[in-house]
């Protein structure tokens, strides 16, 4: 009876033993399965972060552009070109050759700085293949006294400083014939040379300068017929000019500032969105309140 009893006391012990190693196991077993989740929890929690913290590289665009207003129309452009995936690179020139030599090479992506007649001219002229994008705004021409105060006030064989190049010499001319000051050849229009004014009461003695040079010359001349942007530029205002194209006239409805681009590169997608960025609403907000009528929109 006595070994029976110790049998049996024995195989209770054992069961005992053997129920608490199968739940010892189970909860080991559940804690590493809770561990494991823990850490892979955990480490997608990094990934996660890291994605957050390693935004898209934003696709870089090289813009060309003359300082005012230009360059700074750009970058008034800059953060709604970034909610689109670009960069802007906006490289800064002072003349009206360089930019359009650079964009033909490959240089640059685009430029922004000059109005389709003077593209034409230039195409024709170098033989390049440079289209235009779309106009963005519009800078009226005027007349800044030098020597002179004003128009009335101007002297008999009085000298005026106009732009050398074909285009906007032509519309300096249109500006000074809407002033009375001389009569072109009828029809001579948007093509006007000097050799096309018919009459000239005041025997005005014209001098040709590039145009970036014009507002530096003015000091020593009567009067210069000056580009916008090389205007605002040198810190003169519409305000203070002598006379200004007519918002209805033909030089204004023909000399939009155009963003240019090779042929065939209209469609890139990198300048459809700086196009959309340029004709934004906050751009046009940026023009309007900057330079109170020396730009205007023309979207």
């Amino acid at each position: 009876m006595k070994k029976r009893f110790l049998s049996a006391a024995a195989a209770a012990v054992a069961a005992v033993a053997l129920l608490t190693a199968c739940s010892g196991g189970q909860q080991e077993s559940t804690a590493s399965q809770s561990t494991e989740a823990a850490g892979t929890t955990e480490a997608s929690g990094e990934t996660a972060e890291a994605s957050e913290e390693a935004p898209a590289e934003l696709k870089e665009i090289v813009v060309g552009a003359s300082p005012a207003p230009h360059a700074e129309i750009l970058k008034a452009a800059e953060e709604v070109l970034a909610s689109k995936g670009y960069k802007l690179k906006i490289v800064e020139y002072t003349d009206y050759v360089i930019p359009n030599n650079a964009l033909d090479s490959g240089d640059l992506d685009a430029n922004y700085f000059q109005h389709k007649p003077y593209l034409d001219s230039f195409n024709e002229q170098n033989g390049t293949k440079l289209v235009s994008a779309g106009a963005i705004h519009y800078e009226p021409f005027g007349i800044y006294g030098g020597k002179c105060s004003s128009l009335e006030e101007l002297p008999d064989g009085a000298s005026v400083l106009v732009p050398n190049d074909i285009s906007n010499e032509a519309r300096a001319l249109l500006l000074l014939e809407a002033e009375g000051l001389i009569k072109l050849k009828e029809g001579a229009g948007l093509e006007a040379t000097q050799k096309d004014i018919v009459e000239n009461p005041k025997n005005l003695k014209f001098v040709e300068l590039e145009a970036a040079l014009l507002p530096r010359s003015l000091p020593d001349e009567d009067i210069a017929v000056i580009n916008g942007n090389y205007a605002i530029e040198a810190g003169l205002k519409v305000s203070d000019a002598l006379a200004t194209e007519d918002a209805e006239s033909l030089a204004a409805e023909t000399y939009g500032n155009i963003v240019a681009v090779r042929e065939g590169d209209e469609n890139r997608e990198e300048i459809k969105a700086l196009m959309e960025a340029l004709t934004s609403p906050e751009v046009k907000e940026f023009m309007e309140t900057t330079y109170e009528g020396a730009v205007v929109p023309l979207f």
